[in-house]
């Protein structure tokens, strides 16, 4: 059995709909799939529950970013050992972008030229994410 690809799994307690959003208007993310507790009927989640992100699919250019909020009871730990690393092929966009997340987040450090021969820049989102924005500069200008 081959492993086909990897994808970031990002737990939420309650915000995920709101991170999903963010997601959307900051980097572009298109929403594949949506399911809500709501949508079980094999399972009776107490009301408050029943809008909460049960399973989303991102997708965010050629790779995808799944997503939920924690089932009911579940406690989420406050930080983790993960982050999503993004790799752009235009500084421009990726610099946008990169503001765009951050806006209401805290960057950790500043896009900039590094000497690898790549723009590099890490952040923080609102929801406790933690990001990394990768650009490569293009050989003729390296």
């Amino acid at each position: 059995m081959t492993i086909r690809q990897v994808d970031p799994y990002l737990s939420f307690d309650g915000d995920a709909t709101a991170a999903i959003a963010l997601y959307e208007r900051a980097l572009g993310a298109e929403v594949e799939r949506i399911m809500r507790y709501g949508d079980v009927k094999e399972f009776a989640f107490a009301p408050d529950h029943a809008s909460r992100v049960m399973h989303c699919v991102l997708r965010l250019g050629a790779s995808r970013v799944l997503l939920s909020d924690a089932p009911p009871g579940m406690e989420l730990a406050p930080a983790s050992r993960v982050h999503v690393s993004l790799d752009f092929d235009d500084p421009a966009e990726a610099a946008a972008k990169f503001d765009a997340l951050a806006a209401g987040g805290r960057v950790l450090y500043p896009l900039h030229d590094t000497f690898f021969g790549a723009t590099l820049g890490g952040l923080t989102d609102r929801f406790g994410i933690s990001w990394t924005f990768h650009c490569a500069v293009p050989a003729n200008k390296a």
